[in-house]
């Protein structure tokens, strides 16, 4: 099912489209539940969990402002783009026999 701007799935309106690849499409959404305090107040300590992470690799948070987050925009290439042509270190599995 394709989204358009505009489109809601379940209680996200659909607010842009960021990519697509292999895995599927990934779009910027708005939930409009988050009016609710429950899911605000939940929304606000997971927020405050992230922005505690300090890693180079993991984008900063810099604040909460209107039920999103406000996130440091990392110049450079996209991680889709650094897959294409580069291969990404991980774990090496080895198998005992």
């Amino acid at each position: 099912m394709p989204l358009t701007i505009g489109s809601r799935l379940g209680p996200y309106a659909i607010v842009d489209k960021l990519g697509e690849g292999g895995m599927g499409e990934a779009y910027r959404a708005r939930d409009t539940n988050l009016s609710e305090p429950d899911r605000l107040m939940r929304f606000t300590r997971e927020a405050k969990t992230l922005a505690s992470l300090n890693h180079p690799n993991i984008a900063g948070i810099y604040g909460i402002e209107d039920r999103a987050l406000v996130m440091e925009l990392v110049e450079g290439e996209d991680l889709s783009g650094h897959i294409a042509t580069r291969r990404i270190a991980g774990r090496q599995r080895h198998h005992q026999r």
